[in-house]
């Protein structure tokens, strides 16, 4: 056991004019299993770049103060594989030099990886057999503390029960995620990044949750209780001022210049003036302490989209429709109809062409045979899941797409976006930030039919729950892949193997 000294860190980027941390002191132990979580743009990844001491390799990280103490060495995920051209197996020797072979199988084992992949190029695996691959080799790294970002968005849902189940019989790690299963099975503490501050409790983080609910149900009913209290006080202050402010005029008039007891009267003005200072006092006192309630509360305001009422009951069908990619065949008769008020949740392994298919129906050039027609004048949205092309300015990109700005900027204010956010280029929002773009578009659009392609990837937590309590209010038919299965169970009318 070691431990991670975090002391008064204050760190703001340079294009920005608010601090993403303040003041965060912080202990760490190396052993724990540790779950870090928080809105996007919330400074998840850049504590892990702070803990790496990446300020040294860029001007941005000259922007902190404090210290950061710690004799671990520190491993991050993903790591940046230079030449994926090469066999796994010297990809692996690279990062870890000092691991053996039969470690190396042994841990592939464990993650129900085959021998072979060991031997194949790297370039030539899946996303997810990548992954796994590359937490193995930074596991076998000694004396290691791993920075472990956002692992799971290249898993389908099989892998991501593999590889949790494989974080659980490990220790020492930061783990960033937004899938709530796999948090619970991975981590026994949890990091939050807050509104105003930084907050550590011991727990996965449905324990978490249930804390964070019961505590802003306190807080909401404490401050409505200071509300009350406020104003009656006030109320209070303002009716013994008044009374004391007519007392004291009684010493000037006209039956007290004739005999009244000036000294009595300014005793009894006095004793009320007193009176009203101590309960102003009071209401300071009450209103100091509304100022610490609320401050961390989590707003998951509702939100609309602009589903529009189709004609026909059926949108479109597929029949024994065969999908190709680079003239492999990689999805064989596959049949579909899509029924007005349904939600499809497309249901396989990885490279089981799910992308490819939500892609045809959208539109796109994608080579197939079999039957597929879609219903005439049938208005889609689509969100692709990836969002490296947005780039520029959030106006430009309203203007391109035809959007209405007041709506679509509103709707990204509900997910946590900051007024500020508005005029940065989106090459700087981080990968949540994008993809909350891309979901707005899609809410505002007029359609008849949504087709999702792995939305929540970096999405955090909070904005899910948005999402998933919009979905049920509104029904919209619906086309989509998602790896996690709290949104999956809660929101899909139909499971479709592919």
């Amino acid at each position: 056991m070691a431990l991670i000294s975090i002391s008064n860190l204050t760190f703001s980027y340079p294009s920005s004019f608010d601090e993403i941390f303040k003041n965060v002191n912080l202990q760490i132990d190396t052993d724990w299993k540790l779950g870090l979580i928080g809105r996007n743009g919330r400074g998840k990844t850049t504590l892990l770049k702070l803990l790496r001491q990446e300020r040294l390799e860029s001007k941005e990280f000259d922007f902190y103060d404090g210290k950061i103490i710690s004799a671990t060495k520190f491993s991050y995920f993903p790591f940046e594989v230079k030449n994926k051209n090469l066999p796994a197996s010297d990809i692996l020797s690279e990062l870890s030099p000092q691991a053996r072979e039969w470690e190396i199988l042994r841990e592939m084992n464990f993650l129900d990886m085959e021998a072979e992949l060991l031997y194949q190029n790297f370039s030539t695996l899946s996303g997810g057999e990548q992954t796994k691959l590359l937490l193995i080799a930074l596991f076998l790294k000694e004396n290691n503390f791993l920075l472990i970002d956002e692992p799971t968005n290249h898993l389908d849902f099989n892998s991501r029960k593999i590889v949790s189940d494989y974080l659980k019989s490990k220790k020492g790690y930061i783990l960033i995620s937004h899938d709530r299963n796999f948090l619970d099975n991975s981590v026994d503490h949890i990091l939050s990044i807050n509104k105003k501050n930084i907050e550590l409790q011991k727990g996965n983080f449905s324990s978490y949750l249930e804390n964070k609910k019961l505590q802003d149900e306190f807080e909401i009913k404490t401050n409505k209780k200071l509300q009350s209290e406020i104003k009656t006080l006030s109320a209070s202050a303002k009716k013994i001022e008044g009374w004391s402010n007519a007392v004291e005029k009684t010493k000037f008039n006209s039956e007290n210049d004739a005999g009244g007891d000036r000294g009595w009267i300014g005793h009894k003005s006095a004793k009320m003036m007193k009176r009203s200072k101590n309960v102003a006092r009071r209401r300071s006192k009450a209103i100091e302490e509304k100022k610490d309630l609320l401050r961390n509360i989590e707003t998951v305001e509702e939100i609309n989209l602009n589903t529009q009422d189709f004609h026909k009951n059926i949108l479109g069908h597929l029949k024994n429709v065969s999908i190709f990619y680079d003239d492999k065949l990689i999805t064989q008769n596959f049949n579909l109809e899509i029924i007005k008020g349904e939600r499809i949740c497309l249901v396989g392994n990885n490279g089981s062409g799910k992308s490819s298919l939500l892609k045809l129906l959208t539109g796109e050039n994608i080579k197939y045979t079999g039957e597929f027609e879609t219903a005439k004048n049938l208005k889609v949205s689509y969100i692709p899941q990836k969002t490296n092309f947005l780039k520029g300015g959030l106006d430009n990109f309203i203007h391109e797409h035809d959007l209405n700005e007041t709506k679509f900027k509103t709707l990204l204010v509900k997910l946590d976006f900051s007024n500020r956010q508005f005029e940065k280029p989106m090459e700087d929002y981080s990968d949540g930030q994008r993809k909350k773009v891309l979901i707005a578009k899609s809410l505002v659009e007029d359609a008849n039919l949504y087709i999702w392609d792995e939305v929540l990837n970096y999405i955090d937590i909070f904005s899910r729950i948005q999402l998933e309590n919009l979905i049920l209010k509104e029904n919209p038919t619906m086309i989509f892949v998602e790896h996690d299965i709290s949104f999956r169970e809660k929101i899909s009318t139909v499971l479709k193997d592919i």
